[in-house]
């Protein structure tokens, strides 16, 4: 677990005092393994959103860092600005970057509203994935009336009250913590300062009122300009330049333009690959042609990154192992099924299965990421139950002290090759696809894909099985093995599909 990387991006309702910002912000960074990313303040909103990343524990201590020090210098009965709020520090979202899961991030969204309620005595609503009921999902339902209208209903109105803490806002008023994928805040701003056009604009834009897919927006004055501020939830299914082409549309349509567009935070890079290919139209693009990508792998942190665990793997030591190789094959995968994707992308024959094809890519991208990190996880996975089967056992509280953190060890061996397992499961359905409706030259590639996602997965849950059959409670493991058979099939469903598509498509005229 020590390669895990949790990226968290704060908001704070404060805009214009620099040195309450630089105060916040120290409290981050003054957390051990915390990197600062990016630091974003805007005066009309009277919002600062600070962007950091690390380890799991690190970046949690960080955030009730920043929210303690928020509660102490932000007062939101004085408070004024154009952004809805409800906090001094508005809302905390876990975003996992490498080596965790979304369900980690919602267990340590959960374990930091206990501390916040606890401690700060701050009331804590959870939203996005860690959200405990449906209507708590969507940010802008705890938003609602701000925190004055908070305020005055959270005492009396029962379903105002948070999920955790107090019934009653202190001038710090309440905080949302939650977890969820990689978000884009974008916001647009038009050659007029009628705000009625840029709140016209966003209806027509977002998901809630019938626009966009995964687009949510809203219309304000910034710096004397309508802006349309927007948040792109899933930039696969509405990517950067599709929702900023719908915004100038939509500006002509009420005779303004766009005068300049702006990122609040950091973007993911495929996100800009997305927008570059989208408007340069490009055929046949792979992402190492980019001029930095091609450098790293010159550098070595390509193929000789590659070949060091080629060799780590064969030689006469424990780790990595089984299930390290697992991953890695079906990382190959993923990578496999991005290829097939982007050589289909801008082909007019295929033209029909353009959008799928590039939100393909992109998951692709994301599951060989999250497996390439599996890679080391394995490993330390597997050493941890080294070292506990090392502890001192020669008095009777050494032994029941080495079993449990053996017992503990070897539930962990065992859960990790089971997330290798099913995201395996997935990227075999999506080579399957390719073979049926990508481009019929890379067929083979996409039946290769099929192959390692099903031997990667195959080869993971073996791990699965002989690290829960090592555990002297075994029935804690007992639910992962009643799933694998399910992913199993799968797998294997998926590589029958890959094949029949080479018998189908070949004999096609």
């Amino acid at each position: 677990m020590s390669s895990a990387l949790v990226q968290c991006i704060p908001n704070f309702s404060e805009g214009r005092r620099p040195q309450v910002v630089d105060a916040i912000v120290q409290a981050i960074t003054a957390v051990p393994g915390v990197m600062l990313l990016d630091r974003h303040s805007d005066a009309d909103h009277n919002r600062s959103v600070v962007t950091y990343a690390g380890p799991p524990q690190a970046v949690s201590e960080a955030a009730f860092a920043a929210i303690r020090k928020a509660s102490e210098l932000i007062d939101l009965d004085q408070h004024r600005g154009e952004h809805p709020r409800i906090g001094a520090t508005d809302v905390v979202p876990f975003v996992p970057l490498s080596g965790c899961t979304l369900d980690e991030c919602v267990a340590l969204a959960r374990a930091l509203g206990e501390r916040v309620a606890g401690e700060l005595g701050i009331p804590v609503y959870f939203y996005e994935a860690a959200a405990t009921r449906p209507e708590r999902k969507n940010l802008e339902n705890l938003r609602r009336g701000q925190y004055e209208g908070l305020k005055a209903e959270i005492e009396t109105d029962a379903s105002r009250a948070p999920d955790i803490g107090p019934r009653r806002l202190g001038t710090a008023g309440a905080t949302v913590i939650g977890a969820r994928a990689p978000l884009i805040a974008y916001n647009v701003y038009l050659t007029t300062d009628d705000v009625s056009v840029a709140k016209k604009i966003a209806a027509a834009v977002r998901q809630s009122s019938g626009g966009l897919p995964c687009v949510k927006a809203l219309g304000m004055e910034v710096e004397g300009r309508a802006q349309v501020s927007m948040n792109l939830t899933d930039f696969t299914r509405t990517s950067v330049a599709r929702a900023v082409e719908t915004v100038r549309k939509e500006a002509a349509r009420h005779g303004v333009a766009i005068h300049h567009t702006e990122l609040v935070g950091l973007i993911p890079q495929a996100a800009l690959l997305d927008a570059a290919l989208s408007y340069l139209q490009l055929e046949g693009f792979h992402p190492e042609q980019v001029l930095e990508s091609r450098l790293l792998a010159a550098h070595g942190q390509g193929n000789a990154a590659r070949q060091v665990f080629l060799d780590d793997l064969a030689a006469g030591t424990p780790t990595p192992g089984g299930g390290s190789a697992a991953a890695y094959a079906a990382a190959m995968a993923a990578g496999l099924v991005g290829m097939v994707a982007r050589l289909t992308i801008g082909k007019k024959k295929y033209a029909a299965v353009e959008a799928r094809m590039r939100a393909m890519a992109a998951q692709a991208d994301e599951l060989g990421a999250v497996l390439a990190a599996g890679v080391e996880r394995d490993a330390a996975s597997f050493q941890a139950v080294l070292a506990a089967s090392r502890l001192p056992h020669d008095t009777a509280g050494d032994k029941v002290a080495r079993m449990e953190a053996l017992e503990r060890a070897t539930l962990e061996a065992a859960r990790i090759p089971l997330e290798a397992a099913r995201q395996a499961a997935i990227v075999g359905e999506l080579a399957a696809e390719a073979a049926e409706h990508g481009n019929v030259n890379a067929l083979s590639d996409a039946i290769s894909a099929a192959a390692l996602a099903l031997a990667g997965l195959t080869a993971a849950a073996a791990n699965v099985r002989i690290n829960a059959a090592a555990l002297q409670q075994p029935q804690a493991a007992q639910p992962w093995l009643e799933e694998l058979p399910a992913l199993e099939t799968r797998a294997s469903a998926s590589l029958a599909r890959a094949q029949t598509a080479l018998t189908t498509r070949n004999a096609a005229p």
